[in-house]
């Protein structure tokens, strides 16, 4: 896990690519290197930060040259013993005990039919001094990130957008389009990026620059294709052996040359794979998180550590517990810069909380859970889109009674939440819906009119455009699966677009990686290959895996209600927030620059503290966002705005 950096043809390409680098150093504490070479009528300018995980000598160390290639790489190859041992068969000679070379080694002799054979996160830019030509490429799920700018015939890559912005010295313009998109799903969409000129290159696929000036992109991984095949296979009773597949992921993760611990919240996902690794690597440590008392019986937070405890004790693992009591004022500007784009989840402070904590202890790399809720349908929106199917033949005047009496109901009092409530309002407020429109309208912050509603009415065509793009995407594939559709939806969009990219962020803020098993090619197939009705079986989301889980975990955990990796928001907002929240919404960037509407915040303002609706969620990324368009308007080097 490193951060990488470049330039391909880009006045002041030397000077542009040291900036870069150095943005990028937490990303690699342990190394720096930087390669330069004529490329055309320019030079190519490569860069790399190094945190040593695998082979921690010199040999090691990026970018790498070696006969002709130049290679500065981000990620872990976990199936580079296989690919090294079939290289090493044909007669390449290896120098050390690298992944980088083993990358290094299949790109010369498969060029980008290396790729489709690569199992591992990824983002890399390789060049050919020969030819001289540039390629970038990510990983098949885009679990590593690479931003790229180009001008003309230039380009400049790196692993963060902020890399980016300082190097164009603060003259980036923000995306409206990305702001309203944040604004609707509180991430920025892997389609679309905060500032105009830069993006983000897809999953499984890459970019060649040549010489000449022209521009290639290909795509070698399609997730489409892949549910494709998988509704293929079950419909000729081909059903994976799932446990075998995730407990074959899970040891191939443990790959490294450095300790290795996970997240442990008690819940299915991490206790699964950590009683998984401790098989494999008797004693490992785990880490968890609790809240304050106060904070968790406001929110009604489940007690997810006595769960935590009693998986370590059950499997030997050494369990870390970590009291989440922030300084939220200080840590919301300090997590809205490392988090590159506007993102209102909060579980990026847990993120960075937990890994700052394993750093501490001398632990490099964990394992997460993410991912399992996306690819076997464990979230709640799932269910509850399986249960509007059926409301929906309730007789409407029935609905409309069920729906007048719990809107007046609260979801908070003065000293608690009422999560059943919450959780009602949210399932009435798309129950009604069409299909595409009821799953987006389950997970995102506002409906159509709520969002015209907040933002400048010049911005209307923008919000028509990212719901287009909602549906598009949603409805782009030949499944007849429900269950599957809603999967196929959340690992295109939310999983690359929210969860990986704060995971990925968070943890390299502090200077730790972190490993995904379930977010792997191998069980992504298998999970496709599962028909919905087996994901979701009564009321039981994930039911597939947690019935592979009984092998290993007892019945108590892996049945239990599902757990939340979330922050005590509400106790934050009406304690901690509530001055800042005030501030922003009566004289912030954002209210004075016409891009948010004072009225309408004012209102979620009142609604919320009234305890009639919850607004927790909407108005801390409010905040983030705020703190992000500050930054971004500043001209301190962030960007500006248009």
């Amino acid at each position: 896990m490193c951060g990488i950096a470049g330039t391909y043809r880009w006045p002041d390409g030397k000077v542009v690519t040291d900036r870069l680098t150095d943005t990028l150093a937490h990303r690699g504490p342990d190394g720096a290197g930087r390669y330069s070479h004529p490329a055309g009528d320019g030079d190519v300018h490569l860069g790399h930060r190094r945190l040593a995980i695998i082979d921690l000598s010199g040999t090691g160390a990026q970018p790498m040259v070696s006969g002709g290639l130049a290679l500065t790489y981000n990620g872990e190859l976990y199936n580079a013993p296989e690919l090294r041992a079939e290289l090493a068969a044909a007669g390449v000679r290896f120098r050390g005990t690298s992944d980088t070379e083993v990358l290094l080694e299949a790109w010369r002799r498969w060029g980008t039919d290396c790729l489709p054979r690569l199992r591992g996160m990824f983002a890399f830019g390789i060049f050919n001094e020969r030819t001289g030509e540039l390629v970038l490429a990510r990983d098949q799920l885009g679990i590593k990130p690479l931003f790229l700018l180009r001008r003309g015939e230039g380009l400049v890559f790196a692993s963060e957008l902020k890399a980016l912005a300082a190097a164009t010295g603060g003259r980036l313009e923000v995306d409206h389009a990305a702001l309203v998109s944040s604004l609707l799903y509180y991430w920025v969409p892997d389609s679309r990026c905060a500032f105009r000129e830069a993006e983000k290159l897809p999953p499984g696929s890459w970019l060649r620059c040549r010489p000449d000036g022209r521009v290639e992109r290909g795509r070698f991984w399609n997730l489409k294709d892949v549910a494709a095949e998988g509704r293929e296979r079950a419909r000729a009773g081909e059903l994976p052996d799932l446990a075998a597949i995730v407990e074959e992921s899970t040891r191939q993760h443990l790959l490294s040359d450095v300790p290795v611990a996970t997240f442990l919240s008690g819940g299915l996902d991490s206790s699964y794979l950590t009683a998984l690794a401790a098989r494999h690597q008797p004693g490992i440590s785990a880490y968890t998180i609790g809240f304050r008392a106060e904070d968790a019986k406001f929110e009604a937070m489940p007690d997810d550590l006595r769960y935590a405890r009693q998986v370590a004790e059950r499997f030997g693992v050494d369990l870390h517990e970590i009291e989440i009591a922030p300084n939220v004022l200080d840590l919301l500007p300090q997590m809205t810069y490392h988090l590159d784009e506007p993102i209102g989840d909060p579980a990026a402070i847990n993120t960075f909380l937990i890994c700052s904590a394993a750093r501490e202890a001398g632990v490099k790399v964990m394992l997460s859970g993410m991912g399992a809720d996306e690819l076997f349908a464990g979230y709640r929106k799932h269910l509850a889109n399986l249960i509007a199917l059926r409301y929906q033949r309730v007789p409407r005047l029935l609905r409309r009674g069920v729906s007048r009496a719990v809107d007046r109901l609260p979801v908070a009092s003065a000293r608690r939440g009422y999560r059943s409530v919450r959780f009602a309002k949210r399932f009435l407020s798309f129950a009604d819906l069409p299909e595409e429109t009821a799953f987006r309208r389950s997970y995102t912050m506002y409906d159509q009119d709520e969002l015209l509603a907040l933002v400048d009415p010049d911005l209307a065509g923008t919000v028509e455009d990212v719901l287009t793009e909602h549906a598009d995407v949603y409805q782009d594939n030949d499944l007849d699966d429900f269950v599957n559709r809603m999967c196929l939806s959340d690992a295109r969009m939310f999983l690359p677009g929210l969860n990986l990219t704060y995971t990925d962020r968070s943890s390299m803020a502090a200077s730790t990686e972190v490993r995904v098993p379930y977010v792997d090619v191998e069980v992504v197939k298998a999970a496709f290959a599962v028909p919905g009705d087996r994901k979701i079986v009564g009321r039981q989301g994930k039911a597939v895996l947690k019935e592979a889980a009984t092998s290993i975990l007892p019945r108590e955990i892996v049945y239990r209600p599902k757990g939340l990796f979330s922050a005590p928001l509400r106790a934050w907002m009406s304690r901690d927030l509530a001055p800042l929240v005030r501030e922003v919404v009566n004289d912030g960037v954002l209210v004075r620059s016409g891009l948010l509407r004072r009225e309408a915040l004012a209102r979620m303002v009142a609604e919320d503290a009234a305890g009639q609706r919850d607004f927790s969620k909407h108005l801390w990324h409010v905040l983030t966002l705020e703190y992000w368009y500050r930054g971004a308007t500043s001209g301190s080097g962030q960007s500006r705005a248009a």
